[in-house]
């Protein structure tokens, strides 16, 4: 076999995500571009504010020797001192340089914090429902994912999580806002979770991490904030990337945040650098790092983005469709309205509406749509999702 075994396996589940964006693509030159709604991607549609182009502009103008050189493993000392100081401004703890390494985007970021942290064995539980990737993250170095349902409005089970907390528990993964609810899990819920792994931590002897992947922090609606985990919980981490909050996806730039206070802090930073580098990431693109030292205040425009969200949610819900608002992001993740959600995002193609099942983050039974599309996608899917609905006979 020309590949391994287990990439084979793994090629042969399927992503209904890349499957079914391939098959918006492929009715669009059938159809044309404004009769196809593909909701699949979770692409931002908007651009970087007009900070991010003028400070590309001045340091493209102002060239430096050594500048495209490497650098420390962590990233540009100036870099890290940045986010360094907002996050004191924002949780009122005494960050330094040394409780940040730049990372190739969130999902760099994780990957170092895991291969750091995890021995084989050792469980990582996620909140179902879930990013799937962080099923490949866990599984590369040898971790066990350990999934944990929420409850019926996808806020934390506080009580379930207790039940499932064991002594091979070494991490557990929140993202809020969360992809695919939109939901922010509360200040209230942290606090509650914090003084669970305490007691968990006591329990059994041992360290048990809060990682907390925020891309989406400030991708929040109707004047919400996201709680900051390092209020509550000692021994975390924030993993994050600027690809939403600056529009950056493509380029690759985020990093991992420890807690001050965590225990051995120098040899978790020490383990973040080397790992950098164990998996080829070396550091974090020397351009996007000098980028974003001067943006870390800049946030891209978000207007767009409840404006539909609103309409969206309005109008789905008008039809019948039950849906949690989001109060972040730029997912909603409505209940299939049939039992076996991918017979449903089969049966919506005929309308040509373009949505990924919910079993693709452990969540059969409902379905994931991305409202990063143009406002003019929203607008025109409304008629398409009202047919739909009437096949269906919601109302």
């Amino acid at each position: 076999m020309s590949i391994s075994q287990k990439i084979t396996e793994d090629l042969s589940k399927p992503s209904w995500l890349r499957k079914l964006f391939e098959e918006g693509e492929r009715l669009k030159s059938i159809y044309g571009e404004d009769k196809v709604y593909n909701f699949t991607i979770g692409n931002p549609g908007v651009e970087p504010p007009a900070a991010f182009h003028e400070e590309l502009k001045r340091i493209a103008l102002n060239p430096t020797p050594g500048m495209h050189r490497y650098m420390s493993n962590a990233g540009y000392l100036e870099t890290r001192e940045a986010i360094a100081q907002v996050l004191q401004e924002n949780c009122g703890l005494d960050f330094s340089p040394n409780h940040i390494v730049m990372s190739c985007g969130a999902g760099g970021g994780l990957n170092i914090l895991l291969k750091t942290i995890l021995n084989p064995g050792e469980e990582v539980i996620v909140l179902v429902p879930y990013f799937p990737l962080y099923r490949a993250y866990i599984d590369n170095y040898g971790g066990v994912i350990k999934k944990v349902k929420t409850n019926a409005d996808f806020q934390l089970n506080l009580e379930l999580l207790a039940e499932n907390i064991t002594a091979k528990t070494k991490a557990i993964i929140i993202n809020s806002p969360n992809n695919p609810t939109g939901v922010i899990y509360p200040e209230k819920s942290i606090k509650e979770l914090g003084q669970l792994l305490r007691a968990k931590e006591e329990e059994f002897n041992n360290t048990i991490y809060l990682i907390s992947d925020e891309p989406y922090s400030k991708l929040v609606f109707d004047g919400l904030t996201v709680p900051s985990i390092f209020k509550h919980v000692r021994n975390s981490f924030v993993v994050t990337s600027h690809s939403k909050d600056l529009a950056l996806p493509g380029e690759r730039i985020g990093y991992v945040a420890m807690h001050p206070e965590i225990k051995d802090a120098d040899l978790i930073f020490k383990g973040l650098n080397f790992c950098n580098r164990a998996l080829g990431f070396v550091n974090a693109p020397a351009l996007m790092q000098r980028l974003v030292t001067n943006l870390q205040r800049e946030e891209a425009d978000i207007e767009g983005y409840l404006e539909k969200r609103n309409m969206l949610y309005n109008h789905l819900t008008s039809l019948g469709f039950d849906v949690v608002k989001p109060a972040g992001t730029f997912y909603l993740f409505p209940r299939s309205p049939m039992p076996d959600d991918i017979e449903f995002i089969k049966f919506a193609l005929k309308y040509n509406i373009v949505v990924v099942p919910g079993i693709d983050f452990d969540m059969p039974g409902y379905f994931r749509l991305s409202f990063s599309v143009s406002l003019d996608t929203v607008m025109n899917s409304l008629p398409a999702f009202t047919k739909l609905a009437q096949d269906l006979r919601l109302k």
